[in-house]
């Protein structure tokens, strides 16, 4: 009896939920307008009294078109008449602020006023520095320790080497990008005993909200995103400082800073033990000043140690460059037609990122010992003009001048990708498209169109600078490894004693290169197998290495 009283009002309920449904769905018909059954009809009534005169699927098109506007004229009049509920005003700000805050930490709502009129200070009173905002410095300094974590080589120093004071009496002027990575080895330099003055070598990559944590730790920096050209002199100059202070070190990335030493200040070079530089572009300027005889002091090449070119050079470039093309445009790789200008240690990061994603990729090289890796590796080599009417991405990796000129972005199809993933913007030809008869359209940050007066168009990315840093952020790790190496180039010219390095440009010892690498192992649980001393006698090297000769790359 329960149970059948238990189905009874099963059943009893579910014809209410029925009786409920059909209620519900004469009501929302109600609501919602006439339905696509009553539109047919409305059509039919209408086709008798317009006559013959219009064609049959012209009144059904426009009986649909006709009713379709009192639907949404109606769902509208009802949707106005509903309650909105309020946001509060605190919330809404801060929505916009995270949808705006950049990984770079440059957010649209910040004042706009260029940070050469402003005067900021500390919480311990100091105003020696030239940044956006300083209230930024408790953002930056967390974007630090995460940048710490993934960077174990600089930490390791740090405990090592930190009670020793190498870098005692040090006085390290730099110019890099001012990014939570760098931000690790400048607190390790100081660690180390050397007191550091900072400025931009990009006038896009600085993430601000870092530049204030340092600020606020007491190291004068002058840096901030979207300088200008004007600016970027301004802040090296500032930097440099040579009325309150003498710099004996210098840690250069593409060599403007020692560009400008050596043209507004070269009584500086009295005192300077040396240069350390990392990037292509900067060490081809020294090796033109070695030739020229006009090198005042040593440097050191990081560029070319086997640590940056295996590692930040190739690695960093292959993960990197799909972050920064997807955030500035959104695109899908698979199918692409894309073209890397240089199959260098950069070149080849690139091409296997974007061949892996199922681009379809061609390959330039002037070195035919690179033209043959890319052929070996899977890619055509083939000239620019042969190609660039059809491709859809043009990358630039050379570090070379005008590798893009205008008679190519003349002949490229319309919406083609155009970035540079080497130091300088050099290698995209610029001043032949601020003219008079194109249009730059800013469409994003860092994105713009430049339109050519048919209406064709060419996609811009960063102005033709680093995309990857400009654009995105880089791995921290693989930037522990080049900024290790960069610590112990300039403890080695800071304490070599006098005479062990000439006015020339140096490669770093690869037993420092090997260390550098023996410091991230334990990071990979990586475990180093040993030679014997048979097996150390038969090769002619020692058991601790060097284990490969100077010249290897």
């Amino acid at each position: 009896m329960a149970e059948e009283k238990q189905s009874e009002e099963k059943l009893s309920v579910a014809e209410d939920d029925q009786d409920g449904c059909e209620s519900n769905a004469e009501e929302q018909t109600m609501k919602s307008g006439p339905d696509l059954l009553q539109m047919l009809k409305a059509a039919e009534s209408r086709w008798a009294r317009e006559g013959e005169g219009t064609g049959t699927g012209e009144l059904v098109t426009e009986a649909l078109k006709t009713d379709m506007q009192i639907q949404l004229t109606e769902q509208k009049q009802e949707f106005n008449k509903r309650p909105m509920k309020a946001v509060p005003r605190s919330l809404s700000r801060s929505i916009s602020q995270s949808s705006t805050d950049s990984y770079t930490s440059a957010g649209s709502s910040e004042d706009e006023t260029s940070p050469r009129k402003k005067v900021h200070k500390t919480s311990k009173g100091a105003s020696d520095f030239g940044i956006k905002n300083i209230k930024q410095a408790d953002f930056g300094r967390r974007e630090i320790c995460i940048a710490e974590q993934e960077m174990p080589a600089l930490m390791v120093l740090r405990k090592k080497v930190g009670e020793e004071k190498p870098l005692a009496g040090a006085k390290v002027i730099g110019c890099t990008h001012v990014t939570a990575q760098t931000a690790v080895l400048i607190e390790t330099l100081s660690v180390l005993g050397a007191q550091c003055r900072w400025a931009a070598c990009n006038i896009f990559s600085t993430q601000n909200a870092v530049a204030a944590a340092l600020a606020e730790q007491g190291i004068p920096v002058f840096a901030w995103k979207g300088e200008s050209e004007d600016d970027f002199w301004w802040c090296i100059d500032r930097c440099v400082g040579a009325d309150i202070w003498q710099p004996n070190v210098i840690l250069d990335d593409g060599g403007d800073l020692t560009h400008w030493i050596f043209k507004k200040y070269p009584n500086l070079f009295k005192n300077i033990r040396g240069i350390v530089e990392e990037s292509v572009t900067g060490v081809y300027r020294l090796y033109q000043l070695s030739k020229a005889g006009k090198l005042c002091v040593p440097a050191m090449n990081v560029n070319d140690s086997v640590t940056k070119q295996k590692f930040d050079n190739l690695y960093c470039c292959k993960e990197s460059i799909l972050d920064g093309l997807r955030r500035t445009t959104d695109i899908m790789f698979g199918g692409k037609q894309v073209l890397v200008c240089g199959y260098g240690e950069v070149g080849k990061g690139c091409c296997a990122a974007l061949k892996a994603l199922g681009a379809v990729v061609y390959v330039t090289e002037v070195d035919p010992i690179c033209a043959i890796q890319a052929c070996m590796d899977g890619f055509r080599v083939i000239q620019l003009s042969e190609v660039v009417r059809q491709v859809d991405m043009v990358v630039t990796c050379t570090g070379n001048k005008n590798v893009v000129g205008r008679e190519h972005l003349e002949r490229m199809k319309n919406g083609c990708i155009v970035c540079n993933m080497g130091h300088s913007n050099t290698e995209i030809d610029l001043a032949s498209l601020r003219t008079a008869e194109l249009r730059w359209v800013r469409v994003r940050p860092q994105v713009d169109h430049i339109v050519w007066p048919d209406g064709r168009k060419i996609i811009l990315l960063a102005e033709g600078r680093l995309l990857n840093l400009s654009c995105s952020t880089v791995p921290p790790f693989v930037l522990s490894i080049t900024a290790t190496t960069q610590a112990l180039a300039l403890i080695e010219l800071y304490n070599a004693p006098e005479g062990r390095y000439k006015r020339d440009v140096y490669l770093l010892p690869k037993k420092m290169d090997e260390y550098v690498a023996s410091l991230h192992l334990p990071g990979f649980d990586a475990h180093l197998t040993e030679l014997t001393d048979e097996q150390s006698k038969y090769l002619g090297i020692s058991k601790h290495g060097p284990f490969k000769p100077n010249y290897y790359r």
